[in-house]
């Protein structure tokens, strides 16, 4: 079986970040040889990003570039959920569009996994070469902080709980959303917990994490707070 790789890209008002994105993608998808699709879930966003992914899918064509958009921002877990649907592949990509996560690091993420048969292959920040480029520093002490107390509090065997670039295979994916049941920057420090939990093999590639280009970012007190909330339910749960 020829393995194929599919790109779950969730959008919210990425209209700028988009074209680079896709023209990345397409880029070292290609260079390696390997079959993929890109999916595009937007999320009803009001800046054009949908009229833009639809001129990216008359460049590059309707097999590579899948646009499946929804109506109103109806959360992460179910954009996830929402792509599975339409995906094709037996192994799923999950980024951010924002351009925070290079595509240069999936051909090692995908060289990992066929090394090693690894179920999850997770970009992190936190090993060897890994880092953060362009947070100030309260930010990086928050982040840092967070990952300090979720590894003491929960073992989880991951260095990067909260990163969001990640190589699933299909089913273990399926499986992870259906059981998760966090909101927001939970949700991605739940999937590397519950995996754990269930015995599936997780292998890191070091990544270069780059503040958002275009566009706001979206961390604030709201966030921190919910973190919290969630990192005690998993310490209850797990």
């Amino acid at each position: 079986m020829v393995d194929k790789y599919s790109v779950l890209l969730p959008t919210y008002n990425e209209r700028d970040n988009l074209p680079i994105i896709i023209w990345l993608l397409c880029k070292y998808f290609d260079l390696s040889k390997e079959n993929y699709e890109i999916i595009i879930i937007d999320d009803g966003s009001p800046d054009g990003t949908l009229d833009v992914a639809k001129q990216l899918q008359e460049i590059y064509g309707k097999d590579k570039i899948v646009l499946r958009p929804r109506a109103k921002k109806l959360g992460l877990g179910t954009a996830y959920i929402h792509g599975i649907k339409h995906a094709t592949g037996n192994f799923i990509i999950i980024m951010d569009a924002d351009l925070s996560h290079h595509p240069k690091f999936i051909p090692e993420m995908m060289k990992q996994q066929r090394k090693h048969d690894y179920d999850i292959v997770s970009g992190t920040r936190y090993v060897g070469d890994g880092g953060v480029y362009g947070w100030d520093l309260k930010r990086k002490i928050i982040s840092r902080g967070a990952n300090y107390v979720t590894q003491i509090l929960l073992r989880p065997g991951a260095s990067d709980l909260t990163g969001s670039f990640r190589l699933y295979r299909k089913e273990v994916l399926e499986h992870l959303v259906s059981t998760c049941v966090s909101k927001g920057y939970v949700f991605q420090m739940e999937m590397i917990v519950r995996a754990r939990q269930f015995g599936y093999t997780i292998g890191e590639v070091p990544i270069s994490f780059v503040d958002r280009v275009y566009g706001e970012s979206k961390l604030g007190g709201n966030e921190i707070f919910q973190f919290a909330k969630g990192l005690i339910y998993l310490f209850c749960t797990t």
